[in-house]
C-alpha cells in the first residue's frame, strides 16, 4: 500500500481491527520513509449491477455517490456516519439480492428514501422533494403524512 503522504510503496500494517459486524476490516498503517500514519479499511467487493439511468444510459454503481446524495440530505442531521454506512451496506445487499445486472436508478432511489425514513424523517422529507421533483407545497404536505400516519398493529383475538 502506497503512503498517500510520500508515495512510498513499503507502508506497515500497526493495527488490525474488525468492524462490529466482522464485514470491514480498519487497519492503521505507518509510512518507514516519512514516518506519517493512516487508515484504510478493506471489505468485500460484491458485483453490483449496473445503474440505468432515466435518459438510458448506464453507469457503474458508485456507494460514494450514493452516500453524498444521503449525506446532503443529512446535513445538521443527528445521525452518525456508521448508520449510514449501515444504511448503504442494506441497500448493497438488496441490489445484489436481486439477481440482476442492471438495476434502474428509480429502484435504487426508492432503497435510499426507504433507508433515509427509518433513519431521519427530515432527511427523509428532503430526499424526497428532491428526488420526486416537488413542485407545490401539497406534495409536500403529502410527504409528510405519509411519514406521519400511524401504524396498524394487528392483533390476533381468540
Amino acid at each position: 500500500m502506497k503512503c498517500p503522504y510520500c508515495g512510498d510503496a513499503g507502508t506497515q500494517v500497526v493495527d488490525t481491527r474488525e468492524n462490529e459486524d466482522g464485514d470491514t476490516v480498519r487497519r492503521r498503517r505507518r509510512c518507514p520513509a516519512c514516518d506519517k500514519r493512516f487508515t484504510t479499511y478493506e471489505r468485500v467487493e460484491l458485483q453490483l449491477p449496473m445503474v440505468v439511468k432515466k435518459n438510458g444510459s448506464r453507469a457503474d454503481y458508485d456507494r460514494d455517490k450514493l452516500k453524498g446524495s444521503m449525506m446532503l440530505a443529512l446535513r445538521k442531521r443527528p445521525v452518525t456516519s456508521e448508520a449510514v454506512d449501515a444504511a448503504l451496506d442494506r441497500i448493497e445487499e438488496k441490489l445484489v439480492t436481486l439477481g440482476e445486472r442492471e438495476v434502474a436508478s428509480d429502484r435504487i432511489g426508492e432503497l435510499v428514501m426507504r433507508e433515509l425514513k427509518r433513519l431521519d424523517k427530515v432527511a427523509y422529507i428532503r430526499f424526497a422533494s428532491v428526488y420526486r421533483n416537488f413542485e407545490d407545497v401539497d406534495e409536500f404536505s403529502d410527504a409528510i403524512r405519509e411519514i406521519k400516519k400511524p401504524r396498524v398493529r394487528h392483533t390476533r383475538t381468540g
